[in-house]
Protein backbone atom coordinates (compact mmCIF):
# COMPACT_ATOMS: atom_id res chain seq x y z
CA UNK A 1 0.00 0.00 0.00
CA UNK A 2 2.75 2.38 0.82
CA UNK A 3 4.54 1.35 -2.50
CA UNK A 4 1.33 2.61 -4.38
CA UNK A 5 1.29 6.08 -2.76
CA UNK A 6 4.61 6.56 -3.66
CA UNK A 7 4.02 9.41 -6.03
CA UNK A 8 1.86 11.34 -3.48
CA UNK A 9 3.83 14.38 -2.03
CA UNK A 10 0.93 14.83 1.16
CA UNK A 11 2.38 18.12 1.44
CA UNK A 12 0.98 19.58 -1.57
CA UNK A 13 -2.57 17.63 -1.51
CA UNK A 14 -2.99 19.50 1.76
CA UNK A 15 -2.38 22.61 0.18
CA UNK A 16 -4.25 21.75 -3.05
CA UNK A 17 -7.18 20.76 -0.56
CA UNK A 18 -6.72 24.27 1.27
CA UNK A 19 -6.77 25.82 -1.91
CA UNK A 20 -10.50 23.81 -3.01
CA UNK A 21 -12.32 24.96 0.69
CA UNK A 22 -11.19 28.48 -0.37
CA UNK A 23 -12.66 28.49 -3.97
CA UNK A 24 -15.64 26.50 -2.76
CA UNK A 25 -16.62 28.63 0.21
CA UNK A 26 -15.23 32.06 -1.30
CA UNK A 27 -17.68 31.78 -4.32
CA UNK A 28 -20.01 30.26 -2.29
CA UNK A 29 -20.60 33.44 -0.48
CA UNK A 30 -20.38 35.33 -3.43
CA UNK A 31 -23.00 33.44 -5.05
CA UNK A 32 -25.51 33.77 -2.24
CA UNK A 33 -24.98 37.59 -1.83
CA UNK A 34 -25.26 37.60 -5.98
CA UNK A 35 -27.73 34.64 -6.31
CA UNK A 36 -30.03 35.44 -3.60
CA UNK A 37 -31.09 39.19 -4.32
CA UNK A 38 -31.27 37.74 -8.24
CA UNK A 39 -33.49 35.19 -7.94
CA UNK A 40 -35.70 37.31 -5.65
CA UNK A 41 -35.58 40.19 -8.62
CA UNK A 42 -36.63 37.29 -11.02
CA UNK A 43 -39.76 35.86 -8.69
CA UNK A 44 -40.91 39.37 -7.39
CA UNK A 45 -41.14 40.87 -11.05
CA UNK A 46 -42.50 37.42 -12.76
CA UNK A 47 -46.46 38.07 -14.06
CA UNK A 48 -48.64 38.24 -10.93
CA UNK A 49 -46.41 39.32 -8.25
CA UNK A 50 -45.62 42.59 -5.96
CA UNK A 51 -43.28 44.12 -8.60
CA UNK A 52 -44.55 42.53 -11.83
CA UNK A 53 -42.70 43.82 -14.65
CA UNK A 54 -42.15 41.59 -18.08
CA UNK A 55 -39.64 43.87 -19.74
CA UNK A 56 -37.62 43.62 -16.30
CA UNK A 57 -38.34 39.80 -16.00
CA UNK A 58 -37.57 38.84 -19.59
CA UNK A 59 -34.05 40.69 -18.98
CA UNK A 60 -33.22 38.98 -16.41
CA UNK A 61 -34.46 35.46 -17.59
CA UNK A 62 -32.26 36.13 -21.02
CA UNK A 63 -29.21 36.80 -18.84
CA UNK A 64 -29.65 34.18 -16.65
CA UNK A 65 -30.24 31.73 -19.37
CA UNK A 66 -27.26 32.65 -21.03
CA UNK A 67 -24.60 32.12 -18.34
CA UNK A 68 -26.20 28.66 -17.43
CA UNK A 69 -26.31 27.52 -20.74
CA UNK A 70 -22.44 28.34 -21.53
CA UNK A 71 -20.78 25.19 -20.61
CA UNK A 72 -18.10 25.93 -17.41
CA UNK A 73 -14.63 24.89 -19.22
CA UNK A 74 -16.10 27.60 -21.86
CA UNK A 75 -17.25 30.25 -19.63
CA UNK A 76 -13.38 29.78 -17.68
CA UNK A 77 -11.60 30.78 -21.18
CA UNK A 78 -14.40 33.93 -21.86
CA UNK A 79 -14.32 35.65 -19.03
CA UNK A 80 -10.20 35.89 -18.87
CA UNK A 81 -10.03 39.81 -19.63
CA UNK A 82 -12.79 40.33 -17.09
CA UNK A 83 -10.65 38.20 -14.34
CA UNK A 84 -7.78 39.98 -15.18
CA UNK A 85 -9.23 43.47 -14.92
CA UNK A 86 -10.73 42.45 -11.72
CA UNK A 87 -8.49 40.65 -9.87
CA UNK A 88 -5.33 41.20 -12.01
CA UNK A 89 -4.45 37.34 -12.79
CA UNK A 90 -6.03 34.57 -14.60
CA UNK A 91 -4.38 32.09 -12.74
CA UNK A 92 -4.81 30.40 -9.24
CA UNK A 93 -7.45 30.29 -6.38
CA UNK A 94 -7.86 34.59 -6.91
CA UNK A 95 -8.60 33.73 -10.38
CA UNK A 96 -10.87 31.34 -10.50
CA UNK A 97 -12.85 33.20 -8.23
CA UNK A 98 -14.58 35.48 -10.56
CA UNK A 99 -15.77 32.39 -13.14
CA UNK A 100 -16.98 30.62 -10.27
CA UNK A 101 -19.50 33.16 -9.66
CA UNK A 102 -20.40 33.84 -12.81
CA UNK A 103 -21.24 30.25 -13.48
CA UNK A 104 -22.50 29.39 -9.94
CA UNK A 105 -24.85 32.69 -9.29
CA UNK A 106 -27.14 32.75 -12.05
CA UNK A 107 -27.47 28.24 -11.12
CA UNK A 108 -28.61 29.50 -7.72
CA UNK A 109 -30.81 32.55 -8.85
CA UNK A 110 -33.03 29.75 -10.22
CA UNK A 111 -32.95 27.41 -7.56
CA UNK A 112 -33.84 30.17 -4.82
CA UNK A 113 -36.86 31.40 -7.67
CA UNK A 114 -38.11 27.96 -7.54
CA UNK A 115 -37.92 28.37 -3.82
CA UNK A 116 -39.93 31.29 -3.79
CA UNK A 117 -42.35 29.95 -6.02
CA UNK A 118 -43.60 27.07 -3.61
CA UNK A 119 -44.42 29.33 -0.35
CA UNK A 120 -48.26 29.20 0.04
CA UNK A 121 -49.83 31.94 -2.20
CA UNK A 122 -52.67 32.35 0.96
CA UNK A 123 -49.46 33.47 3.01
CA UNK A 124 -48.12 35.81 0.28
CA UNK A 125 -52.20 37.46 0.28
CA UNK A 126 -52.70 37.52 3.90
CA UNK A 127 -49.24 39.20 4.79
CA UNK A 128 -50.17 41.93 1.47
CA UNK A 129 -53.68 42.82 2.80
CA UNK A 130 -52.26 43.51 6.10
CA UNK A 131 -50.63 46.01 4.34
CA UNK A 132 -47.26 45.08 4.54
CA UNK A 133 -44.43 46.93 2.61
CA UNK A 134 -42.26 44.50 -0.25
CA UNK A 135 -39.80 44.66 2.36
CA UNK A 136 -41.77 43.04 5.28
CA UNK A 137 -43.29 40.70 2.53
CA UNK A 138 -39.97 39.72 1.33
CA UNK A 139 -38.36 39.00 5.35
CA UNK A 140 -41.32 38.16 7.30
CA UNK A 141 -43.11 35.49 4.23
CA UNK A 142 -40.84 34.94 1.56
CA UNK A 143 -37.26 34.18 3.02
CA UNK A 144 -38.59 32.35 6.03
CA UNK A 145 -41.00 30.25 4.45
CA UNK A 146 -38.34 29.54 1.53
CA UNK A 147 -35.49 29.14 3.79
CA UNK A 148 -34.89 25.26 3.21
CA UNK A 149 -35.65 25.23 -0.06
CA UNK A 150 -33.03 27.78 -0.17
CA UNK A 151 -30.49 26.07 1.95
CA UNK A 152 -30.75 22.68 -0.42
CA UNK A 153 -30.57 25.02 -3.59
CA UNK A 154 -27.17 26.25 -1.40
CA UNK A 155 -25.94 22.89 -1.26
CA UNK A 156 -26.45 21.99 -4.87
CA UNK A 157 -24.59 25.21 -5.83
CA UNK A 158 -21.92 24.32 -3.25
CA UNK A 159 -21.57 20.52 -4.59
CA UNK A 160 -21.73 22.19 -8.50
CA UNK A 161 -18.85 24.33 -7.39
CA UNK A 162 -16.36 21.36 -5.90
CA UNK A 163 -16.88 20.16 -9.88
CA UNK A 164 -16.47 23.39 -11.05
CA UNK A 165 -13.27 24.01 -9.38
CA UNK A 166 -11.90 20.56 -10.50
CA UNK A 167 -12.75 21.87 -14.17
CA UNK A 168 -10.89 25.02 -13.52
CA UNK A 169 -7.42 22.77 -12.08
CA UNK A 170 -7.50 22.80 -16.30
CA UNK A 171 -6.69 26.36 -16.68
CA UNK A 172 -4.20 26.53 -13.44
CA UNK A 173 -6.73 27.50 -10.95
CA UNK A 174 -4.81 25.14 -8.29
CA UNK A 175 -6.56 23.03 -5.94
CA UNK A 176 -7.37 19.29 -6.31
CA UNK A 177 -8.62 19.33 -9.47
CA UNK A 178 -5.14 20.77 -10.97
CA UNK A 179 -3.30 18.40 -9.33
CA UNK A 180 -5.54 15.46 -10.95
CA UNK A 181 -4.79 16.63 -13.75
CA UNK A 182 -0.92 18.23 -13.80
CA UNK A 183 0.04 14.96 -12.08
CA UNK A 184 -2.65 11.91 -12.34
CA UNK A 185 -3.40 13.00 -16.41
CA UNK A 186 -0.47 14.35 -17.66
CA UNK A 187 2.43 12.45 -15.82
CA UNK A 188 0.06 9.34 -15.29
CA UNK A 189 0.64 8.94 -11.47
CA UNK A 190 -2.53 7.45 -10.53
CA UNK A 191 -1.56 7.24 -6.98
CA UNK A 192 -2.70 10.65 -6.66
CA UNK A 193 -5.41 10.50 -9.07
CA UNK A 194 -7.08 8.58 -6.87
CA UNK A 195 -6.33 10.58 -3.83
CA UNK A 196 -7.28 13.77 -5.16
CA UNK A 197 -10.76 11.85 -6.22
CA UNK A 198 -11.74 10.51 -2.97
CA UNK A 199 -10.60 14.09 -1.27
CA UNK A 200 -13.59 15.38 -3.75
CA UNK A 201 -15.89 12.56 -3.07
CA UNK A 202 -15.43 13.21 0.73
CA UNK A 203 -15.76 16.81 0.42
CA UNK A 204 -19.20 16.51 -1.66
CA UNK A 205 -20.77 13.71 0.94
CA UNK A 206 -20.01 16.37 3.79
CA UNK A 207 -21.37 19.45 2.18
CA UNK A 208 -24.35 17.19 1.43
CA UNK A 209 -24.85 15.96 4.90
CA UNK A 210 -24.24 19.80 6.49
CA UNK A 211 -27.09 21.15 3.92
CA UNK A 212 -29.50 18.38 4.62
CA UNK A 213 -29.13 18.39 8.43
CA UNK A 214 -29.93 22.30 7.95
CA UNK A 215 -33.10 21.47 5.64
CA UNK A 216 -34.46 18.91 8.70
CA UNK A 217 -33.72 21.41 11.45
CA UNK A 218 -35.47 24.65 9.94
CA UNK A 219 -38.34 22.58 7.84
CA UNK A 220 -39.18 21.42 11.93
CA UNK A 221 -39.34 25.89 12.91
Amino acid sequence: MTDFFADVVWSDIALATVDTLIMVFGSLGLTVLIGLPLGLALFLTAPGQVWANRGLHGALAVAVNILRSLPFIILLIVLIPVTLALVGTSLGVAGAIVPLVAGAAPFFARLVETALREVDRNTIEAVQAMGATTRDLVLRALLPEALPGIIAAGTVTAIALVSYTAMAGAVGAGGLGDLAIRYGYQRFQTDVMVVTVALLIVLVQLVQMLGDRLVRHFSRR
